[in-house]
């Protein structure tokens, strides 16, 4: 049977990301002046996470938000959880030294660990797929096998109904908004006082100014990944920040994907959900320039690259019923952003692309920064760089 061509000429499918709901309860607005032991900027993973260390060391806690919990890439990416940094292991170490490197992956394998045990109903270990695109691919995935596996980190070769190429079995999927919306209520329970609709118009030591009211706080983390340079603009020429697309949808009865995965350098990447939709994204390198800087909405070059891959690779048939996008910052060096911004104000984001987990870890590793305590991780993202974000 014939498949049908990819035909995103005319977009008509929802603009909400498969993962959220619409009928969640939204966050109180922020409309008069308040003070906190903390203020956090940005209510996604990392956000969150920072948020969550100073409530466990017994801080007064401000979380805000320009409009919701994961209302920006932390609610509408891929759903991937995912162990290492942005970079495949091998191009990690090339990198940044195997050192370090090594030390961030097994960092991220306990973060895994812990998200997997705390968030059983919104989280699934499944292991995640990297199919080559061709020959050349495989080859670089047979370099990434050695590497792992000479560094003690799980992972085997895979040759099935998917294709050729690797497999980590320890990598999981979630669901976004689902999950983030679980830690938002687990950390209202315990006193965090969180807002939405408070969008930072400015910050200085001390003091968070919104478009109603402010913030006044000793400590200020901002905790943004797409459109940091936009909330500060000073990190202009290091942060950008680049619109990822999707779309998914349907039950797609007729596919089985057991697991994650990742196509063509991890340029396109999709998901089968419980329920049986597929979650499909990529094609920034389709889009070309248009992507970068661009704003919400989706272009019909990416999109009919998305339904190609879904209707020709997947043999999906379902119809399509979610496009969105979601934007997410890059750095030039391939770390995040990540340190002191002004005496008394932190910041970390621009997590090239994968920051389910890592953000996270990058958000309680600030928070700890902001309390005087240095962790492992913030040595690894401080070694070699800057210890601040000031000019």
């Amino acid at each position: 049977m014939a498949l049908p061509q990819a035909s995103a000429d005319s977009l008509n499918a929802s603009g909400d990301p498969v993962w959220r709901d619409p009928q969640a309860a939204r966050l109180p607005a922020l409309d008069a002046d308040i003070d906190a032991d903390a203020c956090v900027v940005g209510l996604g993973g990392s956000g969150l996470a920072a948020i969550e260390t100073f409530v466990d060391a017994g801080l007064d806690v401000v979380g805000i938000d320009r409009d919701d919990i994961a209302a920006g890439a932390a609610g509408a990416n891929g759903g991937f959880l995912l162990a290492g940094l942005a970079q495949f292991h091998h191009d990690a170490v090339r990198r940044f030294g195997r050192e370090r490197a090594l030390g961030i992956y097994r960092l991220t394998c306990a973060e895994l660990e812990r998200v997997y045990a705390a968030y059983p109903s919104s989280t699934r270990r499944t292991g995640s797929l990297r199919i080559a695109a061709d020959a050349a691919e495989e080859s670089d995935c047979a370099t990434q096998i050695d590497a792992m596996l000479a560094d003690g980190l799980a992972v085997s070769a895979y040759d099935g109904p998917d294709g050729r190429g690797l497999v980590v079995p320890g990598d999981g999927a979630f669901q976004p908004a689902l999950h983030w919306r679980a830690v938002a209520r687990s950390l209202a329970v315990r006193g965090a006082r969180l807002f939405g609709d408070a969008a930072m118009t400015s910050v200085e030591a001390g003091l968070v100014h919104t478009r109603q009211a402010r913030v006044r706080a000793p400590i200020v983390v901002i905790a943004i990944d797409g459109g940091l340079e936009a909330a500060l603009p000073s990190l202009a020429g290091r942060v950008r920040s680049v619109r990822l697309q999707m779309l998914a949808t349907d039950a797609a009865l007729e596919c089985s994907i057991s697991q994650p995965v990742y196509f063509r350098h991890g340029h396109d990447y999709w998901q089968q959900l419980p329920d049986g939709r597929i979650a499909l994204g990529g094609g920034r390198d389709v889009g070309g320039d248009g992507e970068w800087q661009a704003g919400p909405g989706v272009s019909t070059p990416v999109q009919r690259h998305l339904e190609t891959l879904l209707r020709e690779r997947l043999g999906a048939r379902a119809p399509i019923a979610h496009r969105w996008s979601a934007a997410v910052a890059f750095t030039a060096d391939g770390l995040p952003a990540f340190g002191e911004h002004l005496p008394g104000v932190f910041v970390t984001g621009a997590y090239n692309g994968t920051g389910n987990i890592f953000g996270g870890l990058c958000g309680r590793a600030l928070a700890h920064l902001a309390l005087g305590e240095r962790t492992q991780l913030a040595d690894y993202l401080l070694e070699g760089r800057a210890t601040d974000f000031q000019s």
